[in-house]
């Protein structure tokens, strides 16, 4: 089993960071939107579960959920709603919501609707998160620490995240843009050179030899990928 892939989906950017970071901590793998289109197009990319909020700007949450069910899509959805009138999660249930949650809402209730949606919709993904070793490498999802030889490597949140990324599917080589959507989110409005600022700082941190990376390998002209076998190190090339 792998982590949930949640969709925060919110216009409220300090409600759905509340949420994400905690979902983070709890081991989920989190990507927001700020805006209804956003949502769409990172539901159609492909999500276990998908937390809507009705107040979205340009498509509300309850058209994305109308236009996602008519293109034949079942993802679950949890449908966040301004007020708990009976008739308004009618509506919502009746459109395809299998969760309608009234705000405000607590992170904390949020995510227990957010497991609660998973199991009932048969939904597979790890209760806990997990402890990744790779080598000399662990990398604790709870503590969110990376460690070499049982200490603390001192990432950022953000070198965190990238690293955990990519630990996640040793092998796969993700995009930048993919990096950046999954990291930093998909309101961010910086440029890719993010992504290459921060691969140079986790390499610093976790490579014996940075130059030679072993585990955060580049793939030229395309982004990067973690490596199981850091004995197997790249040749000394750019970013």
């Amino acid at each position: 089993m792998t982590a949930l892939r949640v969709l925060f989906a919110g216009e409220d950017k300090v409600a759905r960071a509340a949420a994400a970071d905690r979902a983070r901590r709890e081991g989920f793998a989190v990507v927001e939107a700020s805006d209804g289109h956003g949502a769409l197009r990172i539901v159609r990319n492909g999500v276990d579960i998908a937390v809507l909020d009705d107040a979205l700007p340009g498509l509300r949450g309850l058209e994305v959920m109308r236009q996602l069910r008519r293109e034949g899509n079942g993802v679950p959805v949890v449908l966040l709603g301004s007020c708990s009138e009976e008739i308004d999660r009618i509506v919502g249930f009746e459109v395809g919501a299998d969760d309608y949650v009234p705000k405000p809402c607590s992170p904390r209730e949020l995510l227990a609707r957010v497991r609660a949606v998973a199991r009932r919709c048969g939904v597979r993904f790890d209760a806990m998160p997990a402890l990744l070793r790779f080598g000399r490498l662990e990398i604790d999802e709870a503590a969110r620490e990376a460690r070499l030889d049982g200490r603390d490597a001192g990432l950022k949140p953000r070198e965190f995240a990238l690293l955990l990324t990519m630990a996640r599917s040793p092998g796969v080589a993700f995009s930048r843009a993919l990096l950046l959507e999954r990291v930093w989110g998909y309101d961010f409005d910086g440029d890719e050179r993010t992504v290459d600022v921060h691969v140079r700082r986790l390499r610093l941190r976790v490579e014996e030899r940075p130059s030679r990376p072993g585990y955060v390998r580049t793939v030229h002209g395309y982004g990067y990928k973690f490596s199981a076998d850091p004995e197997r190190a790249s040749p000394p090339r750019g970013p």
